[in-house]
């Protein structure tokens, strides 16, 4: 019995040694090349570190490496007529590769894999042939299947980009259009990827042959990812074109001139079944692309740290100079006597936020005003900037403003000082926190003023007009009283503020003839005539004043009909029908007393009479408004106020007052040229 066993044991032995030895010539794995008997050429070597690095830093050279057995790529169980399409066999292959250029973005020529009947390409060419053949067409002992991955788009090949795949039958133009490299990710959904050949990351690549449908497939991935479904390339290859019955498999590369390095990590083949895959645990690490040595870092850094001083250099000289010019000021010998009063611009700048818009409080004809906080001091100021012709006056003119800026009075707005830049003069004042007293009157959405709020601000800006023309060392005229002139503080009293037209001359002198500037609706009807600003002048503004602050009407204003109507000649109108209280403000409701209402209205249109010697001088007016006196009683006129405005700027207003000594007041109204700009 034990001897019929013993056959039959060493004949299976035998079968399982003979199937063994089969597998082994028709498949391999290499997981990493450090033990591998590659067949090596040209620049193609081994690195320490088991990569098969094809190509190196060697310019217009090739490589090639090879499985140093050849196989049977024919079936020999097939009869000898038969054709080699008929007794292909199939093949698949798998590897991982890596293409490292020196500089970003810019590789020489690529690599591919080669399946040919010899390892010797002794008459083949480097560059753009890629180690391949001789020519761009083979010959017909050039029998040659190759899977390109290119990175140089050559023209003459037919290349379609500079980042393709292509398969290669005995020539180097593909077989069909080449594939920009990428892949379908199945984990999308079959969404395509873009991959970048030269990107220095390795890749893996599927090349399986199906001999008997004559079907190459051609799949890429990036390493990790599994094989997609789909290949990238899907084309049929004639075996006859190509196959012989032993075929060597390997790589093949060359260099050009841009140092680019084409790495393989790890290869696997089989015929008649799938290569077998990768264990990427296994696989070397590709070189590490760091710092250059030493000498080429300084090469490139000390250029470039030049570079960067004179950069650095060149923009801490802009922003000097820039930051001069921004905060450049026009100044002059004769102003250091000013300078306690002048203010730097850089301070304003700061101040202001850079004069931004959030920090506006009202534009107007002479400039706009904006809201700032002194650093170190914490001093709430507004800054007017006003343009001004540097050539003009500018001297005389700031003497002025540093006049002014002596003033002392507890209901004027204090000009703290002053600043010139450029073609602009920038004057600094007190912050009043409530505004100007022109919104109160006149918009509605503002809260109405008390008649006892009114009365004080009346008299404040009365005991400040006061103090200009008779109290202080000069005589100093206003020239645009006004409401929106009048600014409130924190406890609602009224200042006169905005200096920016103001005169000074001193007690008895003549005042000097100058151009007519002020506000329509507030100008006397001399002014128009002598260019003259005097006391008087100002008297006429303030009385139009009152019957603003008053009735809470405009010196000009619309009727029903859109007709422009004087504020005077209402007041007049109601004068005349008894009925002047009439003419007060309807958003107090009737709450205000009645004789102080009736004596500003009276006061009003005195003080705006169209004749000079008519109008009260301001101690008047103080001591009307402080009840020590009582206004005179105006009589009505039947003569319109710009007739008589018209006869006084003709030069009738002697024969007027002499034919009527008794004339006290008239109809008062605007000058007829008045409009209603404010």
């Amino acid at each position: 019995m034990l001897a019929k066993i013993v056959p039959f044991v060493a004949l299976l032995l035998l079968i399982h040694v003979a199937s063994s030895s089969a597998a082994a010539d028709s498949q391999f794995v290499y997981q990493g090349f450090a033990s591998a008997n590659l067949t090596l050429d040209g620049l193609a070597a081994v690195t320490p570190g088991g990569l098969l690095a094809l190509t190196n830093a060697t310019f217009q050279e090739k490589a090639h490496a090879f499985h140093p057995v050849p196989f049977h790529f024919l079936n020999a169980s097939s009869s000898s007529s038969s054709s080699a399409a008929a007794r292909a066999r199939s093949f698949s292959t798998c590897f991982v590769f890596a293409i490292v250029p020196d500089y970003d973005g810019l590789s020489d020529h690529g690599l591919a894999f080669v399946v040919a009947p010899t390892t010797n390409f002794s008459a083949a060419k480097a560059g753009q042939y890629l180690g391949l053949l001789g020519g761009i067409n083979g010959t017909a002992s050039d029998r040659v299947l190759a899977v390109e991955f290119d990175t140089i788009m050559n023209p003459e090949v037919r290349d379609i980009n500079s980042n393709h795949v292509g398969v290669d039958v005995n020539s180097l133009i593909s077989e069909r259009p080449a594939q920009p490299a990428g892949y379908y990710d199945d984990a999308a959904g079959g969404a395509w990827r873009d991959l970048q050949l030269n990107s220095r990351k390795p890749m893996q690549v599927w090349v399986d042959y199906d001999g008997q449908a004559g079907q190459l497939n051609v799949t890429l991935a990036p390493v990790q990812v599994p094989k997609p479904k789909k290949p990238l390339i899907s084309v049929p290859v004639d075996p006859s074109a190509f196959m012989a019955d032993t075929m060597y498999v390997g790589f093949s590369s060359a260099t050009g001139v841009v140092v680019t390095r084409h790495y393989v990590l790890g290869w696997s083949f089989s015929l008649d079944g799938p290569a077998p895959p990768l264990d990427f645990t296994k696989l070397p690490v590709l070189p590490r692309v760091g710092p250059k040595p030493r000498s080429k870092v300084l090469d490139v850094l000390l250029p470039l740290a030049t570079a960067l001083l004179v950069a650095a250099v060149l923009a801490a000289a802009f922003l000097i100079v820039w930051r001069r010019r921004r905060y450049a000021e026009v100044r002059e010998d004769w102003e250091d006597e000013f300078g306690p009063h002048r203010f730097s611009y850089k301070d304003l700048f700061h101040a202001t936020n850079g004069f931004k818009d959030k920090n506006l409080l009202g534009a107007g004809g002479f400039g706009r005003v904006y809201k700032g906080v002194l650093p170190g001091s914490s001093l709430e100021i507004a800054v007017k900037r006003v343009s001004h012709d540097s050539r003009q006056g500018v001297r005389e003119f700031v003497a002025e403003v540093v006049s002014i800026g002596r003033l002392r009075h507890r209901n004027l707005v204090q000009l703290l000082g002053y600043c010139r830049r450029q073609g602009e003069l920038l004057l600094v004042y007190d912050y009043m926190a409530n505004g100007s007293l022109d919104k109160y009157l006149h918009d509605q959405q503002m809260p109405t003023l008390s008649w006892h709020e009114r009365y004080k601000i009346i008299k404040g800006v009365a005991a400040s007009l006061l103090y200009l023309h008779e109290d202080w060392e000069q005589v100093v005229i206003h020239r645009d009283i006004k409401a929106s002139n009048v600014l409130l503080d924190h406890g609602m009293n009224g200042r006169l503020g905005d200096f920016g037209l103001a005169r000074l001359y001193d007690h008895g002198t003549d005042p000097q003839t100058t151009h007519v500037v002020g506000t329509m609706g507030y100008l006397a009807p001399e002014l128009v005539r002598t260019g003259k600003a005097t006391p008087l002048t100002d008297v006429f503004s303030f009385g139009v004043f009152l019957l603003e602050v008053a009735c809470g009407r405009r010196p000009i204003d619309r009727d029903d009909r859109n007709n422009r109507v004087a504020l005077v000649d209402r007041v007049i109108e109601h004068h005349r029908n008894g009925s002047i209280l009439d003419a007060v403000d309807p958003r107090l409701v009737g709450k205000y007393e009645t004789e102080e209402a009736t004596l500003v209205l009276k006061l009003g249109l005195m003080c705006a009479h169209p004749f000079p010697n008519v109008r009260p001088g301001m101690r008047r007016v103080t001591q009307y408004l402080d009840c020590d006196q009582a206004v005179p009683d105006v009589l009505p006129s039947y003569v319109s106020y710009s007739m008589m405005s018209l006869m006084q700027n003709e030069g009738f207003d002697s024969y007027v007052m002499s034919s009527n000594p008794s004339m006290t007041s008239i109809g008062v109204s605007s000058v007829s040229v008045l409009s209603e700009g404010r």
